[in-house]
C-alpha cells in the first residue's frame, strides 16, 4: 500500500487522489495523530456515499448510526479497562416480582466484585439491574421510544447514552461485555439471547459466559432448552452442544460465580494466522497440558495444544506479552468447544484460587 492509498477495504477506488490528498490534509489540520488510516477511510467511505447518489433516507440512516456509535464510544472509554456485564430482561417486570428481586441482587453481587453493569437503561428488569449495581457501577443504552422513557437511576450526562435505531444499541450492548444475564422476557429478550448465541456458534465474538437466570423453580429457561433438544438439534439446524455454552440456573450465586469464574485464569485469546493464542493468568503444568490434549484431541489437531512465548504478531503490537500462552491449530469446525476448553484451563490446579 502506498502512502497516497487508501486502504483497499474502504471501497472507495472512486475517489480521486486529489481528494484523498484533501482528506490527509484536512486530518493534519484536525490535528489527528492516531489511527489516521482509519480516519481517512470513514472519511472517504462518506464521500463515496454521495458519489454513489445514494438516497437522503439511507444518508440519514448512515450519518445518524455514526454519531449515535460516537456518542456510545465517548460514554464506554471513562470506563475503559474495567469489566463489563449486560443484563436484559423484559421492561415489563414490576417491581414486585421476585425477577426484579433476584436480578437487583446478582446486579449488586457483581458490583461488589468490580463489575460495571449495562442495561438498556429502561424500566422492568433494566432497572432493576441499575438499581442493584447503583449508579456508580452503572451504564444505560437506551432507545428511544415513545413510550418508554430511561429510568431515573442512569444520569444522561454521567452515564447514559441515548440511540435512535435498535441496532446501533444492540451492538454497544454486546460489543464491550466480558459477561451477559438473560432473565425471561419477550420478543426483545430472545431477539438478544439468539444475538448472542449465534455470534458465539459463528464464532464471530470472542468466547464470553452467558447465564439463563430464571426465578426459583422457573421453567422459562428449561422451556427453550427443551425446544433446542426436541426440535432445533434432531432437526439437523443446530449442533447437540451449542447450548453448552450457557448456564441455565436459578441460583443468585450460581449466575454470578459464572460470570466472574469465567475469567478465573483465562484472559484473552488471538488468533495468529490458524494459530489461536490463549493467554492465561497463570502458567499450566506439563502434565496439565498433557491431560487438556488428551481431554481435547478432536479440538486441538495433531500439533497439539503447546505452550508458547508471544508470538512474533503479538510482540509487534505489544499485545498482553507479559502473560504466559497455550497455542493451538484449532479446527474452525470445533470453534464452538472453546467454551469448554476455557473452563477446563480454570480448573486447573495451577489456575488463581476462587
Amino acid at each position: 500500500m502506498t502512502e497516497q492509498s487508501i486502504p483497499s477495504e474502504s471501497h472507495d477506488a472512486d475517489v480521486s487522489p486529489e481528494i484523498i490528498t484533501d482528506l490527509r490534509r484536512l486530518v493534519d489540520d484536525a490535528g489527528i495523530t492516531t489511527d489516521r488510516r482509519l480516519i481517512e477511510r470513514i472519511l472517504a467511505t462518506g464521500l463515496g456515499l454521495g458519489l454513489d447518489g445514494t438516497g437522503r433516507l439511507d444518508l440519514k440512516i448512515a450519518s445518524t448510526a455514526l454519531e449515535e456509535m460516537r456518542s456510545a464510544f465517548r460514554l464506554f472509554a471513562r470506563y475503559r479497562g474495567l469489566p463489563k456485564v449486560t443484563v436484559f430482561g423484559s421492561a415489563r417486570t414490576k417491581e414486585d416480582d421476585e425477577l426484579y428481586r433476584i436480578t437487583s441482587n446478582v446486579s449488586a453481587a457483581l458490583a461488589r466484585n468490580g463489575w460495571l453493569v449495562v442495561t438498556g437503561a429502561g424500566p422492568g428488569i433494566m432497572r432493576a439491574a441499575a438499581e442493584g449495581a447503583g449508579p456508580e457501577h452503572s451504564i444505560g443504552i437506551s432507545i428511544r421510544l415513545p413510550f418508554e422513557q430511561p429510568n431515573a437511576v442512569l444520569d444522561h450526562d454521567v452515564n447514559l447514552v441515548t440511540m435512535k435505531y435498535f441496532f446501533t444499541r444492540k451492538l454497544m450492548l454486546v460489543k464491550e461485555s466480558h459477561g451477559f444475564v438473560c432473565v425471561p422476557g419477550g420478543f426483545g429478550t430472545l431477539d438478544e439471547l439468539f444475538e448472542l448465541l449465534t455470534l458465539q456458534q459463528t464464532g464471530k465474538s470472542v468466547p464470553v459466559p452467558i447465564v439463563l437466570l430464571d426465578r426459583p423453580g422457573g421453567t422459562f429457561w428449561a422451556g427453550l432448552k427443551r425446544f433446542a433438544d426436541e426440535q432445533l438439534v434432531p432437526s439437523g439446524v443446530i449442533s447437540p452442544g451449542d447450548l453448552d455454552r450457557v448456564l441455565i440456573t436459578d441460583s443468585e450465586d450460581a449466575a454470578a460465580a459464572e460470570i466472574t469464574g469465567f475469567w478465573r485464569n483465562y484472559d484473552s485469546l488471538r488468533w495468529v494466522g490458524d494459530r489461536l493464542v490463549l493467554r492465561l493468568k497463570n502458567t499450566p503444568s506439563d502434565e496439565e497440558i498433557a491431560g487438556l490434549n488428551e481431554r481435547f484431541a478432536d479440538l486441538a489437531g495433531s500439533h497439539g495444544i503447546r505452550r508458547t512465548e508471544p508470538l512474533r504478531a503479538e510482540v509487534h503490537d505489544g499485545d498482553e506479552l507479559e502473560l504466559p500462552r497455550l497455542v493451538l491449530h484449532l479446527d474452525a469446525h470445533h470453534v464452538g468447544r472453546l467454551h469448554e476448553l476455557i473452563r477446563a484451563i480454570n480448573e486447573l490446579p495451577s489456575a488463581p484460587a476462587r
